[in-house]
């Protein structure tokens, strides 16, 4: 839920920034100190292009943001709790897995292993440059070291099932269909190789908001779920329950991802409602149109036969339904007729309308893997 007024300004007189830096310049903290510089208010805080001292976290304006942050750290967990004793001798089997789930479990870490890495370079290198808010910052500090954890997990699973690291790790350079996704989503990162970009234009502004849609809405809120169903699918019945369940703590951590990452997009857009033109939109709505196409291409490579009462199909057919409520989620038109969702079973761990429940129960589910139900 946005919220322009969280905390309410104290009587101190309203003041500039602390540091010396003018509107639209790269909002770092590490400046020259402004010895007369006031104290900061609500008031002067924004999501870009903000003058206030970001070093000053109090008084918050975005308590989503701080929330995000404390739920973020409630949840911790490591790879390296879960056994994989199970995985390794179904792996191990010569009968325990079809070719077919071979080939979808190695594609399926092929793409997360760099994808982790991808999504943390542009936190680290891009995000949190521009966006100009403390409370947002230190949320995207703790979402760092989850992509942190994430690649760790994908290097314990690797180790674990003793996986030429090789081939895995280099997938996104080498498999078209990872290739072709982690090309789309570099294309909208562009700005990292731009030393001299700044935020302050309505241009810049729009490129900033346009990375925030691809990272958070396309990346992690489109891409991952058909690597998600795939391998909750494999754990529902029994198979590679140890991937499963680290799957499952890092859907959970996505989840939280990507609502914040919406937050962020919405709380943008009411603050600078002259980014988001009618262009723009239909732009954004073609990006989230060409990346259900590349995920659809991912699925077909990943799952050229289907298993499990899994199919490519219905893969393209449940991201055509998360497309759609992607849209909805930051107000643009549906991209695609509207569709039911073909794997309900998934509403349980990935609905953003049940993560308070989850919340409230993590202390049991998350502190004990052991716990998890795949009924």
């Amino acid at each position: 839920m946005l919220d322009w007024s969280d905390s309410t300004s104290s009587a101190t007189p309203s003041a500039a920034a602390i540091f010396n830096t003018p509107p639209g310049a790269e909002q770092t903290g590490l400046g020259t100190i402004d010895r007369s510089g006031g104290r900061v208010s609500v008031d002067e805080k924004r999501m870009i292009n903000c003058r206030a001292d970001v070093n000053q976290l109090l008084p918050l304006k975005y308590k989503w943001a701080w929330e995000k942050y404390l739920a973020g750290c409630n949840n911790h967990w490591m790879p390296t709790e879960v056994s994989m004793q199970a995985d390794i001798a179904l792996w191990k089997s010569r009968d325990g897995l079809t070719e077919d789930e071979r080939r979808a479990i190695k594609r399926n870490l092929g793409f997360f292993a760099a994808s982790e890495s991808l999504v943390a370079n542009n936190i680290v290198l891009a995000i949190y440059r521009h966006l100009t808010n403390p409370e947002c910052r230190q949320y995207l500090l703790r979402q760092a070291f989850e992509e942190a954890v994430h690649t760790h997990t994908f290097q314990y699973v690797v180790e674990s099932l003793g996986l030429d690291e090789g081939e895995l790790f280099n997938m996104y350079r080498e498999v078209p269909s990872i290739t072709d996704k982690a090309a789309w989503a570099l294309k909208h990162t562009q700005n990292l190789d731009n030393p001299d970009f700044t935020t302050g234009t309505l241009e810049s502004d729009q490129a900033f908001l346009r990375d925030l849609v691809a990272f958070y809405v396309v990346f992690e809120g489109m891409w991952f779920y058909t690597g998600f169903a795939q391998i909750l699918s494999l754990g529902r019945r029994n198979k590679m329950v140890g991937i499963a369940e680290q799957y499952q703590y890092i859907l959970r951590d996505e989840s939280i991802h990507l609502n914040f990452g919406i937050d962020v997009i919405n709380q943008i857009k009411l603050e600078n409602p002259h980014l988001w033109t009618k262009e723009f939109q239909e732009d954004v709505r073609g990006m989230l149109k060409e990346a259900a196409e590349l995920e659809a291409a991912y699925g077909r490579d990943t799952m050229p036969r289907g298993f499990l009462g899994l199919n490519a199909a219905l893969c393209e057919q449940y991201m055509h339904f998360i497309a759609n409520r992607r849209c909805a989620q930051i107000g643009l038109a549906p991209v695609f007729a509207e569709t039911d969702n073909p794997f309900p079973w998934m509403s349980e761990v990935m609905d953003l309308k049940k993560e308070k429940n989850f919340f409230e129960t993590r202390v049991i589910e998350y502190q004990n893997g052991g716990a998890l139900s795949w009924d």
